[in-house]
């Protein structure tokens, strides 16, 4: 009887190891068919840059004589002109011009004539250089008083001052996220920069006042560092100093969500009618076009000068998050109004702007000969959330448990098959003892 069970266990066993072999065989041919054969982060990373040469011809041919560019849906500049000659000047520099009525210096004046009028919260406005008007919004906070009195000196200005309401409210993105928290709040880290000594997040000034503690957990456990240097309002933009002094691997990638990243190889201005994307830690990845430059926000905190205005959603706890295209650093989220189901308005602070003020330079990746968007698929979000740039950290224990035991991998199917193999071999090993045993056991007895 004792045999017969030892027989029944063996086949059993050995039945189950040939299953295992079966099993995990088909997992690992499911796993390799559905993997892609590269990892990337997609089409949207793709947009080409900005040219910048829109904006020299801007600085070189003088405020008078023009109203700002933008860059067209093909890439293409265009710089808005007030003369013939300036407008063959562009043409001679391989760009397009457009003819219009008000230069750079009005515009700029009649701005400069709202933001001398009292003040009203909940009211903005931004050079709009494809309309070569200035656009002033106000939101739903704004009193029919106040508005009629602000329509007042915007017609005082010129017809070139167009008034629009909005719905929702202009507010600072500050609630209801991770992945940095303190006690002043819930914001986005940005990029990482340097001054050569130690290493920091840029980050939104409105996020907390200097010597705010961030932490990467609501428990206050995993400490990130100390706010410094912030200005809001006026500019909105601060530095938080790593505790360790050091960003660490990976400081050049912005994460993206879904343990994606990009790796960032440097900062630049905004052109009107650039494609942008947008990473935060409530919202995610998003993508938009910058919409006006030289923006002014009327946030219930203060006003914001010299932000950039775009069409893409954010969402509180979006706050401080980085604003990139194409590997290129240029803002970090500051406020708006709406969300990414509605739609809205967000504005950010110019990331060249904070750096300058700061006397910090952005953390870049090494130039490889690429576009500069190239994904870094192994980025792992840490302690971040999407739209941070804490540190990449490397494959540790719990990453690689995690990555075996996942169906999605072939790591599953290997362990399968393993263990099935050591259960067929030890399986074997056994009966062959037992047989060996056995047979010495008779020809012992049989012996004479």
């Amino acid at each position: 009887m004792r045999h017969a069970r030892r027989r029944v266990v063996r086949r059993v066993t050995r039945l189950a190891a040939v299953g295992g072999l079966l099993l995990g065989g088909a997992m690992v041919t499911n796993a390799v068919a559905s993997e892609p054969a590269t990892p990337s982060i997609g089409v949207p990373f793709t947009a080409p840059p900005a040219t910048g040469e829109g904006t020299d011809l801007v600085s070189r041919l003088g405020n008078s004589r023009t109203a700002g560019s933008w860059v067209d849906k093909a890439g293409r500049p265009v710089v808005a002109v007030t003369d013939d000659k300036a407008a063959a000047e562009v043409k001679r520099a391989g760009a397009q011009a457009k003819m219009v009525e008000h230069s750079m210096s009005d515009l700029k004046s009649a701005a400069a004539t709202l933001r001398s009028a009292p003040r009203v919260s909940g009211t903005s406005w931004a050079l709009d250089y494809k309309s070569n008007q200035v656009v002033v919004r106000g939101d739903s906070t704004v009193s029919s008083s106040d508005w009629s009195r602000m329509t007042e000196v915007a017609e005082g200005i010129g017809s070139f001052v167009r008034m629009e309401r909005s719905e929702g409210t202009f507010t600072t993105r500050v609630n209801g996220a991770q992945p940095i928290l303190s006690t002043a709040g819930r914001c986005s880290a940005g990029f990482n920069v340097t001054d050569g000594k130690s290493d920091f997040i840029l980050t939104a000034g409105h996020c907390g006042p200097d010597g705010s503690v961030w932490f990467a957990d609501d428990r206050g456990r995993d400490q990130v560092g100390t706010s410094l240097k912030g200005s809001f309002p006026g500019d909105d933009y601060s530095l938080v100093k790593y505790d360790g002094g050091r960003a660490g691997k990976g400081a050049d990638v912005v994460v993206v969500g879904d343990g994606k990243g990009v790796r960032i190889t440097g900062v630049a201005d905004a052109e009107v009618g650039q494609k942008i994307f947008r990473s935060g830690s409530t919202s995610g990845l998003r993508e938009g076009e910058v919409t006006a430059l030289n923006a002014t926000v009327n946030y219930p905190e203060g006003t914001v000068t010299g932000l950039i205005e775009t069409n893409v959603c954010a969402e509180p706890g979006d706050s401080g998050g980085p604003m990139f295209a194409d590997g290129v650093a240029l803002g970090v989220t500051s406020g708006g109004s709406g969300d990414c189901t509605a739609g809205g308005t967000t504005f950010f602070q110019p990331v060249t702007k904070a750096l300058t003020e700061l006397g910090v330079k952005l953390i870049v990746a090494k130039p490889s000969g690429g576009t500069g968007a190239a994904p870094a698929p192994s980025a792992s979000q840490g302690a971040a959330s999407p739209g941070s740039s804490a540190p990449i950290t490397g494959t540790d224990v719990s990453t690689l448990l995690s990555r075996l035991t996942d169906p999605r991998n072939v790591g599953p199917g290997m362990l399968v098959i393993g263990g099935s193999l050591v259960a067929l071999v030890a399986t074997r090993w056994i009966r062959a003892e037992q047989d060996r045993k056995a047979y010495r056991q008779h020809y012992s007895a049989t012996w004479g």
